[in-house]
């Protein structure tokens, strides 16, 4: 479902779904104009004391945030205690109230897999790489395992890189179609001799259907980071620049939704 998106600051330093905080959940994603934002090639916490300042004054404590060593995988990696390095993979999860979770992307896919009703988290980073491994199923599944039912959460894909400035090649088109035979077609079109358009929201809304969530239920802006270089940093246009930390915390025990 196209979702609409709230910028906050001028310069916008992040922006939130309205969509999402109607279900009591609080996130933040930030643009290339908040400041602090660490590398994600560094082992500290994704955002310093002027960028936490920005995002939660009054929400949960950044400086407890858990992040990963990105690797463009599938593994999904629990979180209950307070924050850090959490370990290698492309997806944390929690049932701990007020624990913020955070992903790091540049043109990539950060999305957050909520369940309102048993107040479960899932927060990932999916590539090209972790669509063709369907990365957001194995998040659904853990959601799942931890006792989530499919159809209860609320999905939101943050601005990423959309099928307007994403053209690949064989080298991503073969494992995907290999992947995916008889539904990659419809996440592509063909862009010039051996190369293709590829619409990576397409293709993960797509498996999160297929692993349960209702389509009413995935929110997404379909804003490209690649066309916004006033907005984001985009590994496409410039390299790496900079980063865009997504983060999300479940609300505090006993607390109301909004």
């Amino acid at each position: 479902m196209t979702a609409d998106l709230t910028f906050h600051g001028e310069p916008p330093t992040h922006l939130t779904y309205p969509g999402l905080q109607a279900q009591g959940l609080w996130h933040a994603s930030t643009t290339r104009h908040c400041p602090g934002i660490a590398h994600p090639s560094r082992p500290v916490s994704p955002v310093g004391r002027e960028g936490a300042m920005l995002l939660a004054p009054a929400g949960p404590d950044l400086g407890r945030v858990a992040f990963l060593h990105q690797v463009h995988g599938t593994t999904v990696v629990r979180v209950e205690e307070p924050g850090g390095l959490a370990g290698e993979g492309d997806a944390l999860l929690t049932t701990r109230p007020q624990m913020p979770l955070a992903v790091f992307t540049a043109d990539c896919l950060a999305v957050v897999l909520f369940d309102p009703v048993g107040q479960r988290l899932g927060l990932a980073h999916v590539g090209w790489r972790g669509t063709v491994k369907s990365a957001l199923p194995a998040v659904v599944d853990a959601l799942v395992a931890a006792g989530a039912r499919p159809a209860a959460l609320v999905a939101a894909i943050f601005p990423s890189i959309g099928p307007c400035c994403y053209e690949v090649d064989r080298p991503v088109i073969d494992p995907l179609s290999a992947a995916f035979p008889g539904r990659w077609e419809s996440w592509v079109r063909p862009s010039g001799p051996g190369k293709w358009r590829l619409d990576l929201w397409a293709a993960n809304q797509s498996q999160l259907e297929t692993a349960g969530l209702r389509p009413d239920r995935i929110l997404n802006a379909r804003l490209c980071t690649a066309c916004r270089p006033d907005l984001f940093f985009s590994y496409r246009r410039e390299g790496s620049r900079g980063r865009l930390v997504t983060l999300a915390a479940l609300p505090g025990r006993g607390a109301s939704e909004a």
